[in-house]
């Protein structure tokens, strides 16, 4: 499927802390734990515990909280299928869309019952 600029304007305004619940719901459901979402995403962007704490109180959309983020070196290394998309076939201009994308294949794989040090990708 392809990214459309409407798609990629609408992921940016979704409210980060509305979808957070979700994600941790998901997981809970898989016997998973807070910890272990908030490393997955603390790793991907670059934030630290209160950084992340303070931006699941507060309504930052996507599009702030992956603009202010520093998306972790090996995030090219994150590929596969997300909700019908290709990750490494999205295109340049949908950094965000990719971005959401990308952090989501990590949770589904956290989700799945996959080794923490699989999902948080090292260069070999």
């Amino acid at each position: 499927m392809k990214v459309t600029p409407e798609k990629n304007e609408k992921i940016g305004k979704l409210i980060f802390s509305t979808i957070y619940p979700l994600y941790l719901n998901r997981l809970e459901k898989n016997g998973r734990t807070k910890e272990e979402l908030d490393q997955v995403i603390l790793w991907f962007t670059g934030y630290d515990k209160n950084t992340l704490e303070s931006l699941i109180k507060s309504e930052v959309t996507f599009k702030n909280f992956f603009d202010e983020a520093k998306i972790h070196p090996n995030a090219h290394m994150i590929k596969g299928v997300v909700c019908g998309y290709r990750i490494e076939e999205i295109e340049p201009e949908f950094q965000l869309y990719k971005q959401c994308r990308q952090m989501e294949k990590l949770i589904d794989e956290l989700a799945r019952g996959r080794k923490m040090e699989k999902i948080l990708r090292e260069e070999k």
